[in-house]
C-alpha cells in the first residue's frame, strides 16, 4: 500500500490540533469523579507514582499502537484494519478488531449521553439557586428526582446528542478541529480558575494531604491493580476513538512525543480536578471523600451551596464537566460516522443522523434503568449496569489486549518502520517489549480482576 498522506475525511491542521483532540477524548467523567477519589482512597502520592508509571509503560504504548492503525489506514477503524491486516498477510479474523471498538463506541455513547445530560442539567440546577443551602438529604433528594425523571431525563440526553451531532456533522476540520481548538482551551482556563478558587476558598491543603500524603501502607496489590485499570482507560484506548482520530494525524508528527504530550494533560486534568474538588468538599462540614455520582451531584452541591458565591462557582463546574463529556463524546460518534460515509457514500448529515438515533434509542434503556425499569434485572444486571460493565470490563480490555497483540507480534515490520521513522531504537524496543509483554500481562490482570470482581 502506497503511503497515504491524507485519508477522504482530510486531516487536523496540525499536530497541536491532534492534541487537543486526543486529549478531549481521553478527558472525561472517569478524570473526575473516579481518579481523585481512588488515589487518595489508595496511599495518595505512593499511588499517583504508581498510576504514572502505569500510564508511561502500558497506557502509551498501547495508545500509540493504536494512533499507528489510523495513521496508516487513513480511513475509519473498520476498513483500516481491514487494509492493514490484508497488508500484513495476517489472519482476516484480525479484522474484526475494528468492529469491536466501533460497536463499543455507540454502546458507550448511549449512555455517556445521558450520565452527561445530568452534568447540563445540573448547570441549571445550580445557576437557578435551586440548590442554595442543601444539606446532604435534599442534594440526594434533588439528584433522585432528575433519576425518576424520564421525560427530564430523555431531554437532556436529547441536548446532548444534538450537540455532538452538530460538531461531528462539520467533518475534520471545520467541525472536530474547530470543536477541540475552542473546547479544550475552554476546559483548561476553567479548571485552572476553579484551581485558584479551591486554592483561596477551599481547604486546599486537606485536598493536597488526601491526594499526595505518601501512604505506602495503604499501597497493596489490588491498588496497583486499581491504578493499572485507570491508567489503561483514562486514555480512551480501545474504543476506536483514537484510532479515528490518528487517520487524521499528520504525516510527521511524530506519534511518540505526541502521545506523551497527550497523556500529560490527561493525567495533569485528573489531578487537578481531584485538588479541586476534594478542596472545596473539605471546606465543608459533615461531607465525606466519596467518588462516582454521589461526588459529583450530591456532596459537591452540598459544598457549592453552602459557600458564598458557590452556587456561581458551581454553575461554572458542571459547565467544566459537561465540556469535557462533550468533548469525548464526540469521539465517539466520530469513527461510526466516518465508516457509514466510506462505506455507504453517505454525507455527514446522513451518517450522524443514523447512529444519533442509534445511541439515541439504546440510551432509552438507561434512561429507564433508573426508574421505571430500576426494578427488572438480567443477571442481576440493570440496562445500565449490563452496558457499563460490557463495555468497561469485557469490550475495552479485550480490544486493547487485541490492539497490543497485534502489532506486537503481527503487524507488517515494514509499516511500523514507517510510521516510528525517527524513533529512537531503544524507546522503540522499549515500546514494542511493552506490547508484546507488559500490556498483555498489565490489561489481562485488570481483565481478571473485573470479572472476580463482579461474579465472586
Amino acid at each position: 500500500m502506497a503511503l497515504q498522506q491524507k485519508g477522504m475525511h482530510g486531516a487536523w491542521v496540525s499536530r497541536w490540533t491532534f492534541i487537543m483532540a486526543a486529549t478531549g477524548s481521553a478527558v472525561g467523567l472517569g478524570n473526575m469523579w473516579k481518579f481523585p477519589y481512588v488515589a487518595g482512597s489508595n496511599g495518595g502520592g505512593a499511588f499517583v507514582l504508581v498510576y504514572l508509571a502505569c500510564i508511561l509503560f502500558i497506557g502509551v504504548p498501547v495508545m500509540m499502537a493504536e494512533v499507528m492503525l489510523g495513521r496508516h489506514g487513513r480511513k475509519s477503524p473498520v476498513n483500516a484494519m481491514r487494509d492493514i491486516v490484508s497488508e500484513s498477510s495476517a489472519n482476516l479474523r484480525w479484522s474484526y478488531l475494528g468492529w469491536l471498538g466501533v460497536v463499543a463506541a455507540v454502546l458507550i455513547l448511549s449512555f455517556y449521553a445521558v450520565i452527561a445530560g445530568w452534568a447540563l442539567s445540573y448547570i441549571i440546577e445550580m445557576g437557578s439557586g435551586v440548590l442554595k443551602g442543601v444539606d446532604g438529604d435534599a442534594a440526594a433528594v434533588a439528584f433522585n428526582q432528575l433519576l425518576n425523571n424520564p421525560a427530564k431525563l430523555v431531554f437532556w440526553q436529547t441536548v446532548f446528542l444534538t450537540l455532538c451531532v452538530a460538531v461531528v456533522m462539520g467533518g475534520v476540520k471545520k467541525g472536530l478541529g474547530v470543536a477541540v481548538e475552542t473546547l479544550m482551551p475552554i476546559l483548561f482556563f476553567i479548571l485552572f480558575g476553579l484551581l485558584v478558587f479551591s486554592f483561596f476558598r477551599g481547604n486546599f491543603s486537606a485536598a493536597v494531604d488526601f491526594l499526595f500524603s505518601f501512604n505506602l501502607d495503604q499501597l497493596t496489590s489490588r491498588s496497583v491493580l486499581e491504578a493499572m485499570g485507570q491508567a489503561f482507560f483514562t486514555l480512551s484506548i480501545g474504543m476506536a476513538a483514537i484510532m479515528a482520530y490518528g487517520a487524521y494525524m499528520p504525516q510527521k508528527a511524530s506519534i511518540g512525543k505526541t502521545i506523551l504530550i497527550v497523556a500529560f494533560f490527561d493525567s495533569a486534568v485528573a489531578i487537578i480536578s481531584g485538588l479541586v474538588i476534594f478542596s472545596i468538599v473539605f471546606a465543608t462540614q459533615g461531607i465525606e471523600p466519596g467518588a462516582g455520582p454521589g461526588l459529583m451531584f450530591i456532596s459537591l452541591p452540598v459544598a457549592f451551596g453552602s459557600m458564598p458565591g458557590g452556587l456561581l462557582i458551581g454553575a461554572i463546574f458542571f459547565i467544566l464537566v459537561s465540556i469535557a463529556a462533550w468533548s469525548s463524546a464526540i469521539s465517539l460518534l466520530e469513527p461510526c460516522v466516518a465508516w457509514l460515509v466510506e462505506t455507504k457514500n453517505m454525507d455527514r448529515f446522513q451518517a450522524n443522523m443514523i447512529f444519533a438515533v442509534i445511541a439515541w434509542i439504546l440510551g432509552l434503556g438507561t434512561v429507564f434503568s433508573f426508574n421505571i425499569w430500576s426494578g427488572y434485572q438480567l443477571f442481576g444486571f440493570t440496562f445500565f449496569d449490563f452496558l457499563d460493565f460490557l463495555t468497561a470490563n469485557i469490550m475495552l480490555p479485550v480490544s486493547g489486549l487485541l490492539i497490543a497483540l497485534f502489532v506486537g507480534y503481527v503487524v507488517d515490520k515494514k509499516i511500523i518502520a514507517s510510521e516510528m521513522l525517527g524513533m529512537h531504537p531503544k524507546v522503540q524496543l522499549l515500546w514494542q517489549y511493552s506490547l508484546r509483554y507488559l500490556a498483555p500481562f498489565a490489561i489481562g490482570a485488570v481483565f481478571i480482576m473485573g470479572l472476580y470482581d463482579r461474579f465472586s
